[in-house]
């Protein structure tokens, strides 16, 4: 029988589940990754995560003082009492007493002392965990590539007879950026951090394992950011890992002809994209379901790309909607998101926790033209929205989507990402001409959960609210963009009851 390897976390959740569990006790690891890319700030968060569980750990620093890792923990509010520090300044300064030239010696008295000196510290502390920083140093030392990984190796022995996990840092400055293939089939695990800078807006950052022997791990890029308390790790989002078991019936609007018109209304488990022009009433139209939901005691989120919050709340107190009072119950979760900070990864780990820990039933996006632009170098966004949109699928989610579309008449093309293949449900605003007016009509294209009305209805939106007519079926133009109602003169809408 298999005896299955000790785990010890990394001190971060998100890696622990990159790395289903954490890292196999007690084995050689590399992190890399060009200078500001955070390596430094997750090793501290893997040693401090040792010195909570009152195991000696130990901090060997060829390239940063004392103080400057102090500062480092500062900014994240940690307190290195708990972890031994080893500067190899220090120990370049015994290495050098008593001679008359200066500390840069010959490679095998320089190199060979310092490895001497942190052998006897690792044999005076005896840790549990250990970071190594950084490789780059040593490579200096060595002056020559066949000197330095004979010494690596030779460190790497010396570690095996320890119970020891240990981590090696390298800031790849030496390599001239590129990966040291000895180095990665040295070590027992590989992760590397990268840092990305975009034409406009805050950097990128993005983790990678790269190997991870006899063990299982969630593969590819995973965003991350460095934050207050250490880096925020994003795992990649896969829908299939969180399959949930739910009733798919229709959700109400509270609006009788709306209902009508989606055979009861969105299925749960469902995605619906309601496109149209500028000004046609899309946000307003989610936002009844949003008002339904909340009014129901469901928990609720909104991501909002394109508006300020404080307009949003007033337009929707305007026709009916008090959303300031679902957010003070604890029903509804408004996010305002900067379209220039936000990571595709971040975005979908903001909405996956809304889902699983405070049991968002339903989630609108407003709009995905907003979402586009806050990750626009990003590659294959419409297969991360893909994986998002099933995710919340599989939890039984009611997900809105808001698309505009290109000006206010004409084409029907939707501007920015088409996802109209994705979205099981597709809800259709136009404007059309009828007596000289400017007047709202809403259709469904598609309903996959169940039948639908294939007709069309006056819409609109008012101080009394959201309503929706009777279907008209005089028009002509539909699918020019500007459709033209031909039918009755009869009163529409805004003049019933006026006496006219």
């Amino acid at each position: 029988m298999e005896i299955p390897e000790e785990r010890i976390s990394t001190g971060n959740g998100g890696l622990d589940e990159i790395l289903k569990g954490g890292l196999p006790a007690n084995r050689l690891y590399l992190v890399e990754g060009m200078p500001g890319s955070g390596k430094t700030t997750l090793a501290l968060q893997f040693l401090l995560d040792g010195a909570r569980a009152g195991e000696p750990v130990l901090y060997i620093t060829l390239s940063e003082t004392s103080e400057e890792l102090e500062v480092v923990a500062r900014s994240h509010g940690w307190n290195l009492d708990g972890v031994a520090l080893f500067e190899l300044a220090s120990a370049e300064e015994v290495l050098g007493a008593g001679r008359d030239q200066s500390i840069l010696h010959s490679w095998e008295m320089e190199l060979g002392g310092t490895i001497d000196l942190i052998r006897k510290e690792l044999e005076r502390v005896k840790p549990r965990r250990v970071v190594f920083d950084s490789l780059s140093e040593m490579r200096l030392l060595a002056q020559d590539p066949l000197r330095y990984r004979r010494h690596l190796l030779q460190l790497k022995q010396f570690f095996a007879g320890l119970n020891t996990t240990v981590i090696l840092i390298d800031d790849l400055t030496g390599t001239h950026a590129e990966r040291d293939s000895h180095l990665h089939s040295l070590c027992h695990g590989v992760v590397t951090l990268e840092r990305l800078t975009l034409d406009f807006g805050a950097a990128r950052r993005r983790l990678q394992v790269q190997k991870l022997r006899g063990v299982d791990f969630v593969a590819g890029y995973h965003d991350f950011v460095i934050q207050r308390g250490g880096l925020g790790i994003f795992p990649r989002l896969i829908a299939a890992d969180h399959r949930t078991s739910f009733l798919g019936e229709a959700i109400a609007s509270g609006v009788p002809e709306l209902d009508a018109l989606l055979g009861g209304g969105p299925a749960r488990g469902t995605s619906t994209l309601i496109t149209g022009p500028t000004g046609a009433g899309k946000t307003s139209l989610a936002l009844q379901y949003i008002a339904a939901s909340c009014g129901r005691g469901e928990h609720c989120a909104i991501y909002q790309f394109d508006e300020r919050i404080g307009t949003l709340l007033a337009r929707a107190k305007a026709f009916g909607i008090d959303l300031q009072k679902f957010i003070d119950d604890g029903y509804l979760v408004l996010r305002q998101l900067d379209a220039a900070e936000v990571a595709p990864g971040q975005f979908a780990a903001m909405v996956r926790e809304q889902v699983e820990e405070n049991a968002a039933k339903v989630v609108l996006i407003d709009s995905l033209n907003g979402y586009l632009a806050a990750m626009p170098q990003e590659q294959q966004l419409v297969l991360q929205l893909h994986e998002l949109l099933s995710f919340l699928n599989q939890a039984g989610v009611v997900t809105l989507l808001v698309n505009p579309q290109q000006g206010f008449f004409g084409s029907m093309h939707a501007h920015g990402l088409d996802v109209s293949y994705v979205a099981d449900v597709v809800i259709l605003l136009r404007y059309f001409e009828a007596e000289g007016r400017i007047r709202k009509a809403i259709s469904i294209v598609k309903n996959r959960s169940g039948a639908h009305e294939d007709t069309i209805r006056e819409y609109r939106i008012d101080k009394e609210g959201l309503r929706v007519g009777e279907p008209l079926s005089d028009f002509r133009g539909i699918l020019t963009g500007t459709p033209d109602y031909v039918g009755s003169k009869a009163p529409l809408m805004e003049d019933r009851g006026s006496g006219a």
